[in-house]
């Protein structure tokens, strides 16, 4: 399939490759660009042959975040239909906004759910890296946070961008970070909009390795490569009892744990791994 503002290729070892393509909006998250992104995370996770997935961007960003130019436009639309509600010969508000105001309100049923992306890739069940080659901002830094694993250049910016707009962050990333670098990290990166640079993002575990900038895509693809060969099926499992264990207790979690080990004893990737292990070769798994 041939896309407008993204590459897509994929590696014999069955990693997916998208590269944000649009450098001269720094690889901005407008349209075509969003819309071709979901389409092939989609179809990663529905191909079987797919086994680990790769974000970077091309020229010196990662993702400059959504377009500020749409800011201004959304502003403008906002106070126009503000001027004409505030004119209007009823006035006052609507039957709905007097039930309930949240319901009503466009702008939240719009954004109800944040950023598909994100939940996308916080839901994967096979890994997902981000090869965060330049500026990663705002919602770049979401989709980045998004992802299993980081693997930076030494170039790399990563920045809450949203407070600088008068905003705050509705990607997710006040529930992310936080968790990646503890609290006072984030409170610092949401409350300043400073850039963290690649190795600063790797002091304070927002990254997971730090790579200079020309081995960038070997480091990320050698990490994604060794993951892709493993049973993916049951990282899978091991991803959800990760995520459901932020909200229970330990005697909450051994019963899933428990149900999660004997869903994987009856795959072929178990059976091939005691193989394996038994004739002292190389397990070739293939993720069911």
């Amino acid at each position: 399939m041939a896309f407008e503002k993204i590459k897509s290729e994929t590696t014999a070892d069955g990693v997916l490759i998208l590269t944000m393509d649009d450098p001269s909006t720094l690889n901005a998250l407008g349209e075509p660009l969003m819309t071709e992104l979901l389409s092939e995370i989609d179809r990663f996770e529905h191909d079987r042959a797919l086994r680990s997935l790769v974000i970077t961007g091309a020229g010196r960003a990662f993702s400059s975040g959504a377009n500020v130019r749409g800011f201004a436009r959304g502003i403008e639309e906002r106070e126009a239909e503000k001027a004409q509600a505030d004119g209007g010969d009823e006035g006052g508000p609507s039957p709905w906004e007097r039930l309930d105001p949240i319901y009503a309100s466009r702008e939240t049923l719009r954004f109800s759910s944040g950023p598909p992306i994100v939940t996308k890739l916080h839901n994967l069940q096979k890994p997902s890296f981000a090869a965060v080659n330049g500026h990663a901002y705002g919602l770049g830094c979401g989709i980045a946070l998004s992802c299993d694993f980081r693997v930076a250049a030494e170039s790399a910016r990563f920045n809450e961008a949203f407070i600088r707009n008068g905003l705050v962050p509705a990607d997710g990333s006040a529930w992310q970070l936080p968790k990646l670098v503890g609290m006072s990290n984030a409170l610092w990166m949401q409350y300043s909009g400073d850039p963290v640079t690649g190795a600063e993002a790797y002091r304070i575990g927002l990254a997971n390795w730090l790579a200079p900038d020309d081995q960038l895509m070997e480091k990320t693809l050698e990490l994604a490569t060794k993951l892709a060969k493993g049973p993916v099926f049951a990282m899978g499992i091991v991803k959800q009892l990760i995520h459901q264990g932020y909200q229970q207790d330990l005697s909450q979690h051994l019963p899933l744990a428990s149900r999660a080990q004997g869903l994987t004893r009856e795959t072929y990737d178990h059976k091939e791994g005691v193989r394996a292990f038994i004739e002292k070769r190389q397990a070739s798994f293939r993720g069911y």
